[in-house]
């Protein structure tokens, strides 16, 4: 029993791995991926469970961007320490608009929106948007291309986007990607940017599941948890690279049709099974 019960804990790692930075919801992902593979444990362990695992997904954006991010490396000029400060500046102006709503509404989004029907609604809703939003940018040229480029005032309202991910299905990632092309930014820069905003927002959600659960951990727990978080930064690790090596050359409608088919898969199976 206890090798099965890890092994869907790497299972889910994986998924987890994979969607926190893909634009397709790693939190919808996991509501799915649960209604399949029934993790053995207290409701409220798995629900805590479902938020920290994303910690060891936000460890692998440290440990790629830990130069580009770390205004204190003896590597770098006077300017490029000014210059990392103001990224950083900027990522908490984005941060603001989802840490004061996450923490207001987080209980009520807990008990009325994680379910199937919310997500595979959302899943086809921002896939459409996806699809729009490239159609519409198709042959423009972005007017930042890079973090010197991005405005305060813009860095807040991608930010505003960011707010829409704490419905289960939208994708932070997503939100934040859509939001910011929308306002101009390369593909790159809103990916980067994307994940910059995650570290904050992750650690601070997860912070936030860990104290109200407790940390009254049995062994078993103590292993699911870190097995997912292992998991999960290994192959985040390999879908960041992924998606920036990507979006060189492609844009965001291939993973668009990919949630419009996955939600109208979702809602075709639950009511067929209800």
């Amino acid at each position: 029993m206890v090798i099965i019960e890890l092994l869907k804990v790497v299972f889910l790692g994986i998924v987890e791995g994979i969607t926190e930075w893909l634009p397709i919801s790693s939190t919808g992902h996991m509501i799915l991926v649960d209604e399949f593979i029934k993790l053995n444990t207290s409701d409220a362990f798995k629900e805590m469970f479902f938020v920290v695992i994303q910690l060891g997904a936000i460890m692998a954006v440290v440990l790629l961007y830990f130069h580009k991010l770390n205004p204190f490396s003896p590597d770098k000029s006077k300017k490029q320490k000014i210059d990392t400060m103001k990224i950083w500046y900027k990522v908490i102006i984005g941060v603001i608009p989802a840490a004061v709503l996450g923490l207001l509404f987080d209980d009520w989004l807990n008990e009325h929106l994680y379910n199937y029907w919310t997500v595979a609604i959302m899943l086809i809703v921002y896939g459409v948007l996806f699809i729009i939003v490239e159609n519409r940018n198709k042959g423009k040229s972005a007017k930042i291309n890079n973090f010197n480029q991005l405005p305060y005032r813009t860095a807040f309202l991608i930010g505003m986007f960011q707010v829409l991910a704490l419905i289960p299905g939208t994708s932070r990632s997503g939100a934040t990607i859509i939001g910011a092309i929308i306002l101009g930014t390369s593909r790159y820069i809103a990916a980067e940017y994307s994940f910059f905003l995650s570290i904050p927002v992750m650690f601070g959600a997860s912070a936030l599941k860990l104290v109200k659960f407790g940390f009254n951990f049995t062994s078993m727990e103590i292993i699911t948890l870190l097995t997912g978080m292992i998991v999960a930064f290994i192959v985040s690790i390999i879908a960041i690279r992924f998606l920036l090596v990507y979006i060189k050359n492609n844009d965001f409608k291939a993973f668009g049709w990919y949630r419009i088919v996955l939600g109208v898969i979702v809602i075709g199976y639950f009511v067929l099974l209800g």
